[in-house]
């Protein structure tokens, strides 16, 4: 019989780092910038925590000695300066010298996926582990901590409230975003730089800066989806190429909810539970059903894809100069 009880909490946390990288993802296409570099970005997210927390955690005899705080805030600082710089050298190149978007997205996510691999391997080595692996249970513990109210709640604390706090701080920004970009007078300039940058320069707003920040800014959030996916998901534990697809799932995640922060959240558990769905249900020893049921996600995507373009409402498109460089002479 399927267990609804396990399968809810098991597809919200594998829902989480594709909320993340969708929202920033998504953030980062309202202003025009089309960053296919985000598994790379959400690697080198995980990766840089991974380096702060290991030399942070691993500076004590006792790792039950650490203070809890810095637990914390050293890797998740650590991971936001990488992502941010990951965002910096993409605008630098699609922004400042006008890369074809693509191409530099795709050569960031190889840069991405080298960087933590090459220094998870070092780290590995370092700790001279028998397994080809990086365990950081002190640090995971302090991010895995659980509200109070989960476990009197009975089945709803297990199955909603769980969670360590990235997963809430996931829906939070999730919800912020949406605010912004739809409530703000900032979301709205930003909005216009990714329809018709032109027009917006014409108005007196500064393209390169909104770019420059959307990006840098989306890149941040979604270098946060590799942070817990390590530190929370993994129980700490690093192990290279382990991440799989999820930066891709995000980036399907984005056009799946048609550019809107708030629909991620649910859509996230969506795809998370359709990505874990082979697990729950009985295929014996047939690996290419199993196969089959991980091809969901890009399946209904597809089919997501394909309604709203034949239904060809404007607000169900991409921003219009969405991936498109913007040269300011041509005025």
């Amino acid at each position: 019989m399927f267990d609804l009880v396990s399968f809810i909490p098991r597809a919200i946390a594998q829902s989480i780092p594709l909320l993340f990288g969708s929202t920033g993802e998504i953030i980062t296409e309202k202003s025009g910038n089309l960053n296919l570099g985000i598994p790379g970005v959400m690697y080198v997210g995980g990766i840089c925590g991974v380096i702060g927390s290991f030399l942070y955690e691993h500076s004590f005899e006792d790792p039950s000695q650490m203070n809890a705080a810095l637990g914390i805030l050293i890797p998740l600082i650590c991971c936001l300066v990488g992502s941010l710089l990951m965002g910096l050298l993409y605008c630098f190149l699609t922004v400042t010298l006008r890369a074809n978007q693509n191409v530099t997205g795709l050569a960031m996510t190889t840069f991405g996926v080298g960087f933590g691999n090459f220094f998870g391997g070092s780290l590995i080595k370092l700790a001279g582990a028998d397994v080809p692996s990086i365990s950081l249970s002190t640090t995971s513990g302090l991010f895995r901590t659980t509200l109070p109210l989960a476990d009197s709640l009975g089945v709803f604390g297990q199955m909603f409230l769980s969670f360590g706090f990235l997963a809430y701080a996931a829906i939070v920004i999730a919800l912020v975003s949406s605010h912004v970009l739809t409530k703000t007078r900032i979301g709205l300039q930003m909005r216009a730089v990714g329809e018709d940058p032109a027009t917006a320069d014409a108005a007196g707003i500064d393209i390169t800066r909104y770019k420059y920040v959307a990006t840098c800014l989306g890149c941040m959030i979604a270098g946060l989806g590799g942070l817990y996916y390590v530190m929370d998901y993994a129980n700490g534990v690093w192990s290279n190429d382990a991440f799989g697809d999820r930066g891709w799932l995000a980036i399907a995640l984005v056009i799946f909810t048609i550019w809107r922060p708030n629909v991620s959240i649910l859509a996230s558990i969506l795809f998370g539970g359709l990505y874990i769905l082979y697990l729950f249900i009985p295929t014996g020893t047939d690996l290419a059903v199993k196969e089959l049921y991980k091809m969901l996600p890009y399946v209904v995507t597809i089919v997501v894809l394909v309604i709203t373009s034949v239904r060809n409402k404007r607000e169900n498109q991409p921003p219009e100069s969405l991936g498109l460089p913007y040269f300011r002479e041509d005025r």
